[in-house]
């Protein structure tokens, strides 16, 4: 995992949790941000120049894929997949992009017309329902689902495009379905297929059990075919079973930033990335995953909650007494490692993030000589015990604006 002691601090950080082993497989993301992101009854659909941004920024933090729309969907949806796919071919990104479809021609010629057009290779992801109630629930025979993705998929490989075959509430679905589904999928030459828990039903031993089942069924027809997971938070498992997911032998799970996505949302692309890197899963340079999680929030309109982890405006800063002056005595030290670790599982700084000392009602003195010296003031007694006596009638921390104007007022 992500060293708890360094070379000028050995063994002060004792570490009791036992993460599994790395799964041998190259462990691989894909972001469903753009798409099934989208689907958030509470965001905004971005503007085109702040989806190209986040393309980037996906591509920069090592996201191997995205999802970067469902062309079926006509009109402004189209412009944009055209679009971006033009900045990843004309940039030379190394993220993958793939686009949504039903598993209908109707669906997947849009995707063929704008791979062609631009010059640049599209996997389709073609979602197709699999559990018995979505079965019932729509009048659907196996035998129907079986002619209808035949079609559809040698509609997609006649075209050349690669193909994900995607079966929808895969977590709730009977053996027999799956074994036919993807049986037929394999068959026709589909390059990945993706195992979905459409509506977080599932638990990570549920999730081990599938993907198992799924890995023996694909090593036994084509051990070349890759397997996705993708993972939603209704009961709030999403990391837990991407873990779970890798573990049990998948290639790549899908997540979004701030895991928006529909009803509780899906797997947090940004708390999956940061775990991972914790348990040394990965090696990702993730100094600027802040600004994916910044700037996603931006595009789609939605607000970071405070106590977010990690990336909320509370996650790195403290106005509490004893903890601030931990804190200030490793800053002191000038040992950044020290700092982002005495009072933090997380370090700030692998996330391009910093520790930041406030001043409240629980604050002690070393808050406030700490914030001036800060702010090149002079911490004269007399200065420091009035900013501290004013802080102790507050209710709440006060704000960089409060205490500077209070400073000034004190001459």
């Amino acid at each position: 995992m992500e060293p708890v002691t360094s070379t000028t601090h050995p063994g002060l950080i004792h570490d009791w949790n036992e993460d599994p082993e790395r799964p041998p497989q190259q462990l691989e993301f894909n972001d469903e941000t753009l798409r099934d992101g989208l689907q958030c009854p509470s965001v905004t659909d971005p503007d085109l120049d702040k989806k190209i941004e986040l393309v980037r920024l996906m591509d920069d933090l090592g996201i191997h894929a995205a999802d970067i729309g469902l062309p079926g969907a006509g009109g402004q949806v189209n412009e944009h997949v055209t679009e971006m796919l033009k900045v990843i071919r004309d940039e030379k990104l190394s993220i993958e992009p793939n686009c949504a479809a039903r598993t209908v021609v109707q669906d997947i010629a849009p995707v063929v017309e704008i791979s062609q057009q631009v010059g640049h290779p599209i996997q389709v992801c073609t979602f197709i329902g699999s559990s018995s109630i979505r079965q019932f629930t729509e009048d659907w025979s196996l035998d129907a689902m079986l002619r209808h993705s035949e079609e559809a998929l040698k509609f997609a490989k006649k075209h050349d495009l690669s193909v994900m075959y995607v079966t929808e509430d895969t977590t709730r679905a009977h053996p027999e379905t799956i074994d036919a589904l993807y049986g037929l999928a394999i068959d026709l030459g589909v390059d990945r297929i993706c195992v979905c828990d459409t509506v977080g039903h599932a638990t990570p031993s549920g999730v081990r059990n599938l993907i198992r089942y799924v890995r023996k069924m694909v090593d036994a027809k084509n051990p070349e075919v890759k397997i996705d997971w993708h993972g939603h938070m209704d009961r709030g498992l999403g990391i837990l079973n991407s873990v779970a997911a890798f573990e049990a032998g998948a290639d790549r799970v899908h997540a979004t930033a701030l895991g928006v996505g529909e009803r509780a949302g899906n797997t947090p692309m940004d708390l999956m990335l940061v775990n991972l890197r914790l348990m040394g899963w990965i090696e990702n340079d993730l100094t600027r995953l802040g600004e994916y999680v910044e700037k996603s929030a931006r595009a789609t309109e939605v607000e970071i909650p405070y106590n977010y982890p990690v990336f909320g405006t509370d996650a790195f800063e403290t106005g509490t007494g004893v903890h601030a002056a931990a804190v200030i005595k490793a800053m002191k030290k000038g040992d950044t490692w020290l700092a982002n670790r005495v009072y933090s599982g997380v370090p700030s700084d692998l996330f391009g993030l910093d520790q930041r000392i406030r001043i409240g009602p629980m604050s002690g003195k070393s808050n406030v000589v700490f914030w001036l010296e800060q702010n090149n003031f002079p911490a004269s007694d007399n200065l420091v015990d009035a900013i501290l006596e004013r802080a102790k009638s507050s209710r709440k921390l006060l704000t960089e604006g409060e205490l500077k104007e209070f400073v000034a007022d004190h001459g």
